[in-house]
């Protein structure tokens, strides 16, 4: 298995198909693995009905108890794919908010350009948002600023949920260790990157606020990540990464 796109999901049945279709459409053969956090809707059930048709050999899923959070779904994800020897692991949201075209461009810069970890920036040449309300906006955009200065790592785009990694990469960060679980993982994990001493290449996207479905998104979710930043870098005057 070369090529691997981890969704998580919950409540995206206006979405999962689409989306499944979209990726298994793309030039390059890539599969998915849906982690499904027990959605209400019946989102498994469209994806096992995928699963039992023309998207048997490429489409997997795994199902959990209850709502677990973001980054526990991806650490899931991780171990699944390194489990299964996926050569390139990509995080994307269900929801259209990524481009399923990107891919592309993310496996380009982890295989052909030498980075260990490629992000899918809105930030790096601007901000490439469509469709958000302005206040989210520069919520965001400035809590990437704030990150970055606090850890000292050179991305634009800390909080990025669009990413590609090498396998070699999820297998030296400590996945256990790894503690946030809401959109603070995302910061964690690319801190941890860094620390590890992997190459990462910012790819420049634009991202498009869903049309269908409910966002997932909240105060309390950029709460928890400026806090949390606080104590990552504490923790990591006292920690040794394991390097690449």
């Amino acid at each position: 298995m070369q090529r691997l796109v981890i969704i998580p999901t919950y409540n995206e049945k206006e979405n999962i198909e689409a989306i499944i279709t979209a990726v298994m459409n793309l030039p390059l053969d890539f599969n998915v693995l849906i982690i499904d956090d027990s959605s209400p809707d019946g989102t498994a059930s469209i994806v096992k009905g995928l699963m039992a048709g023309k998207y048997k050999d490429r489409l997997f899923l795994v199902e959990r108890e209850g709502k677990q959070g973001l980054g526990t779904a991806y650490i899931a994800g991780f171990k699944w794919a390194i489990e299964h020897k996926a050569d390139y692991i990509f995080e994307m949201d269900a929801d259209f908010s990524h481009n399923p075209q990107d891919l592309l461009k993310l496996y380009d810069a982890c295989a052909n350009e030498g980075a260990d970890l490629a992000i899918g920036s809105r930030y790096v040449t601007g901000v490439n948002v469509v469709n958000w309300p302005m206040g989210r906006v520069l919520m965001s955009y400035f809590a990437s600023k704030y990150v970055r200065t606090v850890l000292g790592v050179n991305i634009h785009d800390t909080t990025a949920g669009f990413v590609c990694y090498k396998r070699h990469l999820l297998e030296t960060i400590e996945l256990d260790k790894i503690r946030f679980k809401g959109y603070a993982f995302q910061i964690e994990m690319k801190f941890t990157a860094s620390k590890c001493g992997a190459k990462i290449i910012e790819v420049p996207i634009i991202f498009v606020n869903r049309v269908l479905g409910t966002s997932k998104m909240s105060g309390g979710i950029f709460s928890e990540a400026l806090l949390g930043v606080l104590r990552l870098k504490i923790s990591s005057w006292f920690r040794k990464y394991p390097q690449l």
